[in-house]
């Protein structure tokens, strides 16, 4: 029997961009969000835990207001927005906004698309897999809809029926030979 891997994903807490239906730039946590971390507090058995944390600040902002010290990997990144990175949703024409949301091969504004987000997604749990190891990741909800479509293999055309909250978490498992999305008892809002 091989070695069970659990993967906890927690996305970071409410910045101004995602108040604002933004594309965020690397910005902090805003009032709300740090005030959601601090009615949650420290996560039990952080120290028990391997983690990773995204690069950017509000992931690095959320996982220390958890307890939750570890390393950064550019891998957890969020998605890349290109051009779009700083402009809100409303300020964007139809004609371009419709195709990223309905083709997730779209990458017209620069950026990556939800096809390259999900192929670094699953490299990266490719490469956790068998470990053995309780990982937590704190990262972005667009990397953990990533994550659940691997696990699922679900279509690349599912990514936006899923929706991941800001300062939650998610688990999967991995035992030879896939990821099972795994309900979690492990309430972050």
């Amino acid at each position: 029997m091989s070695a069970v891997t659990r993967l906890t994903l927690i996305t970071h807490a409410i910045t101004d961009a995602t108040q604002n239906a933004a594309f965020p730039l690397d910005e902090p946590l805003n009032a709300l969000g740090e005030r959601m971390i601090g009615k949650v507090g420290a996560v039990p058995g952080a120290d028990r835990t391997v983690t990773y944390h995204a690069p950017e600040t509000r992931t690095r902002d959320t996982a220390s207001g958890l307890g939750l010290f570890g390393t950064p990997d550019p891998v957890l990144r969020d998605l890349d927005h290109g051009d779009w990175s700083g402009r809100t949703m409303d300020t964007l024409p139809p004609e371009q906004l419709m195709p990223w949301l309905t083709d997730p091969e779209f990458r017209a504004h620069g950026g990556e698309s939800i096809t390259d987000l999900i192929d670094r997604t699953r490299a990266w749990l490719d490469a956790l897999a068998g470990r053995g190891e309780h990982i937590t990741a704190i990262t972005h909800p667009a990397l953990v809809r990533a994550a659940v479509l691997c696990a699922l293999r679900a279509p690349a055309q599912s990514f936006w029926r899923i929706d991941i909250p800001p300062l939650t978490a998610t688990s999967l498992h991995h035992r030879a030979p896939a990821w099972t999305l795994r309900a979690t008892a492990f309430p972050l809002a």
